[in-house]
């Protein structure tokens, strides 16, 4: 039959349903999604998927019934098979068993839509690495998904799911499940079969327990458990050795886990009922960074904290502490500690208020000579006697700290230059702290790049610099810089070459942008900028920094935000307040990172 006789026999029905078609996707987004293999429909208000989608590299296309030019570009017979659908943010109620006719699809973004069921087709799509299903309605989920046997990132949050079924297990190949804001209360068994899983959340549900099964899943680098109903962790999670980030706020917890993780690095168990903490539990927290256990009940401090000499952050807000153990005072790498709302004695608010630096010195006023001269003689194997040792108030530099800790210090001394004594000092031990805060340095020290094989953290914090040498882009080894209290405006761009940078705090300085080399530091973990004058980000670039979880833009001058910084979901901690937008709304920003998140994606143009 011809195309004019068929258009002769077209009935009203159909004569309507064409241009409806083509108005929800437009006919040269199919003709270019055949040569690119992508098909973006998000947005777009469909309330279900055209069949001509599904139908996309089986029917032949219009331009193959016309003249063709056999020299052109436009050559539909080279169509290439669709491997990426996008049909997120719509108002999708199902999805037709047709899938299946898309074989080659890679990535199914399904996301924010108003889908209650899946077709079991879903498993004949063997080739899909990726499966969005988020923001939907799905109280369960088909075993078929569960034979999609190349499947990379399962990502099912903010749904109504109350099981998970048993073949979950079967996704070997998996690296990433998102299973957050959901209805389950338990977790089969089999997910300790997912031994390739990198990424595991189930915040925001109603676990009591978790399988002991969890414990077998040894490259599992990020844990969220937050938001449920937990007492205890199974002591099985020991075996997690790659877990560097365990989240595990308001939960029931009455004890920290024992965890001898040795990369664990960031542990947030605030908002339980942990009231005591075991010298077993702190000592096994060997390389933590980040210690977060704010409102609970914890009384008491054991001297065993003083053992976490890579710890760099501690909160312990609203508990029950009434004395504070000086040896916190020896924590080499400590920068933040914070106590408010804890009812201690002896320390007045004043000296709280003045900050952990102030703090921490106070605190080491109080050792007594005897007891620190004890200390160092038991940790410091084959050192000369307490004798040698110098104190921390005693002497131009600490030895104990250079010898033992590979810590150099000259801070608090108001001094306009670090002398050559103090480098000196270090002679050929790889230093890898050092703290020059507190004085009044106007340039980078150049002898710093003595100690480029080595040096991991500086502190250079509450000086007079403007400028930021780009001699600190040497030092290649660098994970961690302070240079908070300062006179900068800017970053030099070479700063994009350290490669191994985690953490940069920046807070009470002068910037009116984000600093561009930022951007560029994909290893980045925590950015503090808080108390600048930043009027601005770049969601679109942020979003690059894969491992940014803490970012702090408080009290700067952001007229806006962008709702696209909802898109960023590897942050955990997301500071906004003190700026003068006008939404989010304060009430909004109080409820913490994930409402705001939330908050900023449903802002999103559609």
């Amino acid at each position: 039959m011809s195309r004019f006789k068929r258009a002769g026999n077209v009935d009203s029905l159909a004569g309507f349903r064409t241009p409806k078609l083509e108005t929800a996707v437009p006919y040269g987004l199919l003709k270019a999604a055949r040569k690119s293999g992508q098909l973006n429909l998000s947005g777009r208000g469909l309330t279900e998927v055209p069949q001509n989608v599904y139908r996309l590299n089986i029917d032949e296309p219009a331009e193959a019934q016309e003249n063709v030019s056999f020299g052109g570009s436009d050559r539909w017979w080279e169509q290439t098979d669709l491997t990426k659908l996008l049909l997120s943010s719509n108002q999708l109620t199902q999805l037709s068993e047709d899938i299946k006719l898309l074989p080659a699809l890679t990535i199914l973004d399904l996301h924010d839509n108003q889908l209650s069921t899946l077709p079991s087709a879903l498993g004949e799509l063997q080739e899909l690495l990726e499966l969005r299903l988020s923001h939907n309605k799905l109280s369960s989920l088909p075993t078929e998904v569960c034979s999609l046997n190349n499947l990379r990132s399962l990502t099912l949050q903010q749904n109504l799911l109350e099981t998970v079924p048993e073949e979950i297990g079967e996704l070997g190949n998996l690296t990433e499940l998102d299973l957050s804001n959901n209805l389950l209360k338990h977790l089969p068994s089999s997910v300790g079969h997912l031994s390739a899983l990198q990424k595991v959340s189930l915040c925001h549900n109603k676990l009591s327990s978790l399988p002991d099964s969890l414990g077998q899943l040894a490259n599992v680098k990020l844990l969220d458990c937050s938001h449920n109903q937990l007492t205890d962790v199974p002591d099985s999670l020991a075996g997690m050795l790659a877990l560097e980030q365990l989240y595990l706020r308001h939960n029931n917890l009455r004890r920290l886990p024992q965890l001898p993780a040795p990369a664990l690095r960031e542990v947030f168990a605030g908002n339980n009922q942990l009231e005591l903490l075991e010298a077993e539990q702190l000592t096994c927290l060997s390389a933590v960074t980040l210690l977060e256990l704010r409102d609970n009940k914890i009384r008491n401090l054991p001297e065993e904290l003083m053992l976490l000499l890579t710890l760099t952050r501690l909160d312990l807000t609203n508990n029950d502490i009434s004395t504070l153990p000086a040896s916190l005072s020896l924590l080499p790498n400590l920068k933040v500690l914070l106590l408010e709302g804890n009812p201690l004695r002896g320390i007045r608010k004043e000296l709280l208020a003045k900050g952990t630096s102030d703090l921490l010195k106070y605190l080491r006023g109080r050792i007594k000579v005897t007891c620190f001269v004890h200390q160092c003689a038991e940790e410091a194997v084959g050192a000369a006697g307490p004798t040698a040792m110098t104190l921390p108030s005693e002497g131009l530099v600490n030895t104990h700290n250079i010898k033992t800790l590979k810590t150099l210090e000259y801070s608090n001394k108001q001094a306009a230059m670090v002398p050559d004594e103090v480098f000196d000092a270090a002679g050929h031990q790889a230093i890898i702290s050092v703290n020059f805060s507190r004085n009044q340095l106007t340039t980078f020290p150049p002898r710093l790049l003595e100690l480029r094989s080595s040096l991991s953290d500086i502190n250079l914090g509450f000086n007079r610099l403007s400028s930021c040498s780009a001699d600190i882009c040497s030092l290649q080894q660098l994970t961690h810089i302070d240079l908070r209290n300062n006179q900068l405006t800017d970053l030099p761009s070479e700063m994009k070459n350290l490669s191994k940078l985690r953490c940069i705090v920046l807070n009470y300085n002068r910037f009116s942008s984000f600093p561009e080399a930022l951007y560029q530091i994909v290893t980045l973990e925590t950015v503090m900028l808080g108390n600048n004058q930043v009027g601005g980000v770049d969601p679109s670039r942020l979003r690059q920094l894969l491992s940014l979880s803490t970012l702090d833009l408080s009290n700067n001058d952001l007229l806006r935000v962008p709702p696209e910084l909802g898109l960023c979901t590897s942050l955990r901690c997301l500071s906004l307040e003190g700026n003068p937008f006008r939404t989010p709304r304060v009430a909004i920003v109080a409820k913490g990172t994930d409402a705001v998140l939330e908050y900023l994606r449903s802002r999103i143009p559609t």
